[in-house]
C-alpha cells in the first residue's frame, strides 16, 4: 500500500470527526476532508507533517467558505442525529454551531484537538493574542447562552 493511501486509511475517520466538529454537519465535514486530502496528495513528498498540513487546510477552508458565503442568507440547519451525538452534549454542539466560525474554530482546535495557542495561531494565520481573545469571547457567549436559558426555565 502506498504511504498516502495508508495515511488516508489510518487518519480518515479522525479527520472526519475533526471536520464535523468544525462544520456541524457530515456533508461539509466530508467536503473539507476530501479537499484537504486532495491538496495533500499533490504535495505529499514536500510536506513534512502530513497530519498538521491536512488539519490546517481544513480549518482554513472552513473559514474561507464562511467568507465566501457571509452575504448569503442561510437557513438554519437541522442538527443531524447519529453517532456524533455521543461526543457530548447535543445542546452544547448546537450552541457551538451558533458561534462565529473563527471563534468556533479556535474552541475546536483548543479543546477538541488539544492544540496550543501557538499551534492555533499558526493554523489560522492569526496572532496568539487573537487566539486568546477569540477563545475568551466564544466562551463568554457560551456561558451567556446557558445562563439565559436557565433564567427562562
Amino acid at each position: 500500500m502506498e504511504p498516502f493511501e495508508e495515511f488516508v486509511r489510518d487518519r480518515g475517520e479522525a479527520l472526519f470527526r475533526y471536520g464535523y466538529a468544525l462544520t456541524g454537519n457530515a456533508q461539509d465535514a466530508a467536503d473539507l476532508v476530501q479537499e484537504a486530502l486532495a491538496r495533500l496528495g499533490d504535495r505529499w513528498r514536500r510536506v513534512d507533517n502530513h497530519e498538521a498540513y491536512v488539519r490546517t487546510v481544513m480549518v482554513r477552508q472552513h473559514i474561507n467558505a464562511w467568507h465566501r458565503r457571509r452575504r448569503e442568507r442561510l437557513v438554519p440547519e437541522v442538527p443531524e442525529q447519529g453517532r456524533f451525538d455521543t461526543y457530548g452534549d447535543a445542546d452544547l454542539w448546537a450552541e457551538l454551531q451558533a458561534l462565529p466560525r473563527k471563534q468556533r474554530a479556535v474552541l475546536v482546535l483548543r479543546y477538541y484537538e488539544d492544540r496550543s495557542d501557538e499551534e492555533i495561531a499558526e493554523m489560522l494565520g492569526i496572532s496568539r493574542g487573537t487566539v486568546r481573545s477569540q477563545a475568551s469571547r466564544a466562551l463568554d457567549k457560551l456561558r451567556i447562552g446557558r445562563v439565559t436559558e436557565e433564567a427562562w426555565r
